[in-house]
């Protein structure tokens, strides 16, 4: 294929991945008319229609699916590799992209990375704040970060935190009217503050586990949210009974605003964690930032 036409599959690999003429523009940095041109220019030398166009959205063809699985990856290898060059430098430098959550962002990431940014003005730090579980390989981060027991067995994890615990809290007001649960059954009487999953849709059940035994209660009350700080704002104006990880209540709890309940049925579990592709060649850059947020016991 000719020289030229690899900006078109460049072009075509961004648009297909971002599902938008106006953000793969924004990436790749020229117009969207330019990358439209392009793409229509491919498609009538392959004499295949390699992407569905709608006035909301765009996606691929089973003909550009098949496309993308087969050079996408290989624009991916190009760019890792230039970044390796940068070890060539005297100093580490580009951009290392990560999708977390906005508690593990505030908490670990910035007051570990904030030395690593201060010694190497070079490096560009991407945070992407998301409760979803991202493809990092399809969404093209270096690493994303969740819960340990969430990760995929092809993904390299590392501790970034200690272990974490899950609590039920409440006001100490909201049980002026109704007694503490005494087990998780005692939930289905309360006013439970609901967490809707981002990615599935469905509403989180509360897991508990007493003696190696887990049991998930499905909690009712008149408020859900998506996200967690609302559900403690709820908690503390007396609302209802909130599950959240304990290190996001550790102030409210410490100064009573918050009491906990069920504390025996709360075990740890493994905490936060960095994951990224096995096969990936970490980049210079992406070295210096692993080994800054590596949990040491």
């Amino acid at each position: 294929m000719a020289r030229r036409n690899l900006n078109e599959l460049l072009y075509f690999v961004t648009v297909a991945r971002e599902g938008s003429f106006t953000r793969a523009g924004a990436l790749l940095g020229i117009s969207q008319s330019a990358i439209s041109q392009a793409i229509s220019g491919l498609e009538a030398r392959l004499e295949i229609r390699l992407l569905t166009r709608t006035t909301r959205s765009v996606s691929p063809t089973p003909a550009g699916e098949r496309l993308l699985q087969a050079i996408g990856h290989r624009f991916d290898e190009i760019e890792t590799e230039l970044d390796a060059l940068t070890a060539m430098r005297d100093k580490p430098g580009g951009t290392v992209r990560i999708t977390c959550g906005e508690n593990v962002l505030r908490s670990i990431l910035l007051p570990k990375l904030a030395p690593v940014l201060r010694a190497y003005p070079d490096i560009r730090m991407e945070f992407d704040v998301s409760y979803g579980l991202r493809d990092i390989v399809a969404d093209r981060f270096d690493a994303g970060v969740r819960m340990g027991e969430s990760i995929d067995k092809d993904m390299i994890a590392v501790p970034i935190g200690p272990r974490l615990r899950m609590v039920a809290v409440a006001a100490s007001a909201y049980f002026a009217a109704k007694p503490p649960p005494k087990k998780p059954q005692d939930l289905l009487a309360h006013n439970c503050i609901n967490l809707r999953l981002p990615t599935y849709g469905g509403l989180y059940a509360w897991e508990f586990e007493r003696a190696g035994r887990p049991q998930n209660v499905h909690v009712e009350g008149q408020l859900t949210f998506n996200t967690t700080p609302p559900v403690i704002q709820s908690a503390l104006e007396g609302l209802g009974i909130a599950f959240v990880p304990e290190d996001e209540v550790a102030t409210e709890l410490e100064d009573g605003r918050l009491v906990r309940v069920l504390e025996a049925w709360c075990p740890p579990f493994p905490g936060y964690h960095l994951y990224y592709p096995s096969r990936r060649q970490p980049s210079p850059a992406f070295a210096l930032v692993l080994e800054a947020l590596r949990h040491r016991r």
